[in-house]
């Protein structure tokens, strides 16, 4: 595995491979040179028309299939982000208990991926991909808006409500890296970035999206198996699910190339790793041994900056790191090549295996719980002075 760093392995891919490190220094010292060609994804058959508006009802943005009672008429849907051209698909999972954990004898295992417990999990949708950069910049670079003042259109209720969230600075540099942007995963982002941008999500479209808990995406990936991987224990299998150190050419990929899991979940195994609301806690588990608990009693709330959860594995990782109940966590040298003072919030300048992936439950919690989903255990950017909060609002 490459590594710049005597950082272990459990500390997560710390630092840039070493090749990556060269020309990301290029990107520093000399942003007017010629830089590595982005490779491209795959075009789409049309381009789609950024959405001006879709139809209304009260504080909610209306879509197809969008709309759930109970467990049995949820259905995938895609949802949009209002003055942009981005799509995101949704995938229904079921109810059901999961046992968290690995077993002791599965191979590649750690010890904070025990004791094995019970968490009972209610029903939500999960993106069927990792949030791309075609979703995420409308956030970060504030493009809806500036699609709203270009096209003199009204800013509705909801847009007011999201553009008053609090929205990334300027990067200081091109956060792909070069790697690729258009049907590629967004990367670099910190916890509290990928935590607003939810918040924001839910207020452009009236439909409440957070981060998944760790248990909740656990149960996701493994998809009713007990298994390494969701595709079983033969590691030999892979490379028909993902990206990993040995097939990745040092980079990460666009979006859903690979096999998904059993119900229907792209990635879930390497590309980038996800983050979840967890704090990493090597001894969490050890609290609830024999026991079965709910999601909210299963999560560890953040009480630290570092570390918190991320999990998957990526394209810098070896295959150990994919499995279904691997650990890994931040680091504050994710933070180690960001030239600012102080330094950002929003941004992880080496963190370029980890993105995220957005939940929706079925069930929408009190506005209280809302807020600890998407606020608990980090100074937000409220409390930042206006220049370092983002977009300029209307």
């Amino acid at each position: 595995m490459s590594s710049l760093t005597n950082v272990s392995d459990r500390a997560y891919r710390t630092a840039l491979p070493a090749k990556l490190c060269a020309w990301c220094l290029l990107f520093l010292l000399a942003p007017l040179c010629v830089r590595a060609a982005e490779p491209a994804a795959e075009p789409a058959a049309t381009e789609p028309a950024a959405a001006e508006g879709g139809p209304q009802e009260g504080d909610l943005l209306v879509v197809p299939d969008a709309t759930a009672r109970s467990a049995a008429e949820m259905k995938p849907y895609t949802d949009i982000i209002e003055n942009s051209t981005a799509r995101f698909e949704m995938v229904p999972i079921p109810a059901g208990t999961l046992r968290m954990g690995s077993p002791e004898k599965e191979e590649g295992r750690e010890e904070d991926e025990g004791p094995q417990f019970d968490v009972t999990i209610e029903p939500f949708w999960m993106g069927q991909h990792e949030v791309t950069w075609d979703a995420y910049e409308v956030f970060m670079l504030c493009t809806d808006i500036d699609f709203r003042r270009h096209k003199e259109l009204t800013q509705t209720e909801r847009a007011k409500k999201a553009d008053a969230i609090s929205h990334p600075t300027k990067p200081y540099t091109d956060m792909t890296f070069g790697m690729g942007k258009k049907g590629y995963p967004a990367i670099c982002m910190t916890q509290l970035a990928a935590r607003m941008y939810c918040k924001w999500l839910s207020a452009k479209t009236g439909r409440y999206y957070r981060l998944p808990t760790e248990a909740e995406w656990e149960y996701a990936c493994r998809a009713g198996t007990t298994s390494a991987y969701s595709f079983g224990d033969d590691a030999e299998k892979i490379d028909d699910y993902a990206w990993h150190i040995d097939n990745s050419d040092e980079a990460y990929h666009p979006v859903g190339q690979k096999k998904p899991n059993p119900w229907g979940l792209y990635d879930m195994h390497g590309n980038v790793a996800e983050w979840v609301l967890d704090q990493h806690d090597p001894q969490h588990y050890a609290g609830f041994a024999g026991k079965t608990v709910t999601v909210t009693a299963a999560l560890a709330v953040p009480t630290t900056l570092y570390p918190r959860v991320v999990r998957g594995g990526s394209w810098d990782d070896d295959i150990e790191l994919l499995r279904s109940a691997a650990r890994a966590y931040s680091s504050e040298e994710w933070k180690e090549q960001d030239p600012q003072f102080p330094q950002s919030i929003w941004y992880h300048t080496d963190a370029l295996h980890v993105g995220f992936r957005l939940v929706r439950p079925l069930r929408r919690p009190s506005p209280a719980d809302e807020q600890q989903y998407w606020d608990a255990g980090t100074l937000m950017p409220e409390e930042q002075s206006d220049d370092k909060r983002g977009c300029s609002y209307e």
